[in-house]
């Protein structure tokens, strides 16, 4: 029975080790018993412990776009940490590089199953599934995209897991000229190119300098003009460098600007959205 009692603890001690403790430490008193615990003990030993994500495999019942597939059970799920440029659809015209990101995920599917890690949050406002995929090879597939230039960043804490190998990506692509990177729909543009008579639809890349740093109640702003303003939210500030870093310096901004009124904002919610050679 001792050593049944002694395995459950060791099971519950390293379940608990990813979200709780991390560290766990094995002792063996001089009558032989064996303990465990998160607190060190002379003589004792620490244990390795691994804390890779679980992976869930299901079915795909088809591809909706490049980030965005659907399961066998109905369930729609997006890809962490990537977007893809938008279809044609009943509700938005198509744009470049959207079908061929979406037939390249179709061929790499095309088995028919898929590995689904979940990261901080399983599911965003619209009740899709968030996840990372997976092939049975071990494939990154969000990696894949980027790497490809299929695909660009679309970090939104705190679903940070893999960001670092996406940014490593990406910049790959980018240096390669390759995909997306090398479309004239997506080479950087001026934001005094928006105005309350052009239409600015999609993700764009923009290029400014801010001369402010501003705060609202939510927000801090870096403000480029009087009616245009990158908008960071407060709860993700820790992930930037100093915001003064940033003005009165060339940089470019990767994402989509909203309008209200005339006035311009572009949500940045990770520093990888904020390009400027001195800090990346």
């Amino acid at each position: 029975m001792t050593g049944i009692v002694i395995k459950l603890i060791l099971i519950s001690l390293l379940l608990q080790t990813s979200s709780a403790w991390s560290e766990v430490y094995r002792y063996k008193n001089d009558q032989g018993v064996v303990s465990f615990s998160d607190q060190f003990t002379d003589g004792a030993t620490q244990l390795t412990v691994s804390e890779k994500p679980y992976r869930y495999k299901y079915q795909v019942k088809r591809v909706y776009d490049g980030d965005t597939i659907v399961l066998q059970n109905g369930d729609r799920v997006r890809l962490l940490g990537i977007n893809t440029p938008e279809i044609e659809s009943r509700f938005r015209h198509g744009e470049a590089g959207g079908m061929t990101a979406k037939k390249w995920l179709q061929d790499k599917l095309k088995q028919g199953t898929v590995l689904l890690e979940y990261d901080q949050q399983k599911k965003d406002k619209y009740k899709r599934h968030l996840a990372h995929l997976f092939l049975d090879s071990g494939e990154y597939i969000n990696q894949s995209m980027v790497r490809s230039g299929l695909a660009t960043l679309s970090i939104i804490p705190p679903n940070l897991r893999y960001a670092d190998v996406l940014i490593k990506a990406e910049k790959l692509a980018e240096l390669e000229q390759i995909g997306i990177w090398a479309m004239d729909q997506y080479q950087p543009i001026s934001v005094e190119k928006l105005s309350s008579q052009t239409p600015m639809s999609g993700w764009h890349r923009f290029l400014a300098s801010a001369h402010e740093v501003v705060e609202t109640r939510s927000y801090v702003k870096l403000i480029v003009s009087n009616n245009v303003n990158i908008r960071i939210p407060k709860k993700n500030l820790s992930l930037f460098p100093e915001l003064s870093n940033y003005l009165d310096k060339n940089i470019e901004i990767r994402g989509w600007a909203s309008r209200s009124k005339g006035n311009f904002s572009i949500l940045v919610r990770h520093p990888s959205a904020l390009i400027m050679p001195s800090l990346n």
